[in-house]
């Protein structure tokens, strides 16, 4: 079985590419997750490689930005290539197959060849379908029973 479950911080913002030919979206990105266990009460983190494909990649490069919270969960990939320079290059990277947002951030949004800030959800704060769409939910945290 190949699963893995990950929550972490964004390192740098999310980068959207489209594949040559199919024009498939895929993003790229880092997070940081910290270690469960510290050496000498110094944190460490390790900084884990992620992939993620298709709309999701869309909504993740749109909504998502540096030092923001995700939860990722994929499988782990491996996979060679051969560099410019002659040298065979490993990567080993996580390949998401569900993403959640933990933390909606400052980021600037496209809507209609406008450019909108979105705002950090809240409890004062109000859902703008406009801006994300209806593919995206808020939630409440007060119908949170824990």
């Amino acid at each position: 079985m190949n699963k893995v479950v990950l929550i972490g911080r964004l390192t740098k913002d999310p980068e959207l590419r489209f594949t040559p030919g199919m024009g498939k979206a895929v993003t790229t990105f880092t997070i940081a997750v910290d270690r469960r266990f510290t050496r000498d009460g110094q944190r460490e983190a390790d900084f884990i490689p992620i992939v993620v494909w298709g709309k999701q990649a869309e909504s993740t490069a749109n909504y998502m930005s540096k030092g923001k919270l995700i939860g990722i969960s994929g499988r782990i990939q491996t996979r060679s290539y051969e560099s410019r320079d002659g040298i065979r290059k490993y990567v080993t990277e996580v390949i998401a197959e569900e993403v959640q947002f933990l933390e909606w951030g400052q980021k600037s949004v496209r809507d209609n060849n406008t450019e909108v800030l979105s705002e950090d959800f809240g409890k004062d704060s109000s859902f703008n379908e406009d801006i994300y769409g209806e593919d995206i939910t808020p939630v409440d945290e007060g119908d949170i029973p824990f």
